[in-house]
């Protein structure tokens, strides 16, 4: 399979997304080049690292993703190719495809691209999406393995996340997605959450736990675990954003009510 993913923070209808296919299909135009997302908020790694635990794990064996979300662009950072669970991923090096890594999976293996053979002729200092990344996404369609493009290495930078916080009755944790829907989705894993509990946004207490959004009425301000297995707020039919005026950071915290 030659399918190739963009995820970048250039947004819907940039020249730099259309580039980013260009260098793609110019090494390999048999390659199929899919946009994951091009509307990554500029610059910002922990929304990135979210998305692509999110999305990743869905994507066939062999699929090979560029990420572009790149703020040190142009320094000495070093760019990567990532081999994880059976997929590439041609990445900067900062951290953000660490939120893929699980403690009991298999360890990644990790190039660092330094090999120009494989690169655009003309590398720019502003655009190494382009100009690297891509080329390589599109070699790699074509055979190439990744020990080729550089030296393995077993040090990165490791972004470090937002992680809830135990308390004696129940866990504290934040806002780190707002979604299209306006859904406020939290840090806080369904394993963290006790049966039988009150949740509270920003100090406001929400109605009812639910299954699943049409378990409550059009307008209703509930709490659920989502498809990303964490708690998140929403409201029914409408935008829990709006309805409360926050967003990421948010304070959520879930109360036990259960009978001591």
């Amino acid at each position: 399979m030659a399918l190739v993913t963009l995820t970048t923070d250039f947004g819907d209808g940039s020249s730099y997304a259309a580039a980013l296919k260009g260098a793609v299909l110019a090494v390999n135009p048999a390659a199929s080049v899919f946009d994951l997302s091009h509307r990554m908020p500029p610059q910002d790694l922990a929304a990135t690292a979210y998305f692509l635990a999110d999305v990743l794990p869905c994507f066939p064996t062999g699929t090979v993703h560029v990420v572009v979300v790149d703020p040190g662009v142009g320094t000495r950072r070093a760019l990567l190719a990532v081999e994880w669970n059976g997929q590439t991923v041609l990445v900067p090096d900062n951290g953000c495809w660490t939120s893929v890594l699980r403690p009991d999976g298999k360890p990644p293996r990790v190039f660092r691209l330094e090999n120009p053979s494989y690169w655009r002729p003309d590398v720019s200092a502003t655009f190494h999406g382009r100009d690297i990344l891509a080329p390589v996404a599109a070699h790699l369609t074509l055979g190439v393995r990744a020990e080729q493009f550089g030296p393995a290495v077993t040090d990165w930078v490791r972004l470090t996340l937002p992680q809830p916080t135990v308390m004696d009755n129940g866990v504290r944790g934040e806002v780190v997605v707002e979604d299209n829907f306006g859904n406020l989705v939290s840090n806080i894993p369904a394993s963290a959450i006790p049966g039988k509990c009150e949740v509270r946004i920003a100090g406001q207490r929400l109605g009812p736990r639910v299954r699943t959004y049409g378990d409550a009425e059009p307008g209703a301000l509930v709490a659920l675990i989502g498809s990303s297995g964490r708690l998140e707020v929403a409201v029914v039919q409408g935008s829990a954003a709006a309805r409360l005026g926050v967003g990421v950071g948010a304070t959520v915290e879930v109360t036990s009510t259960a009978s001591p």
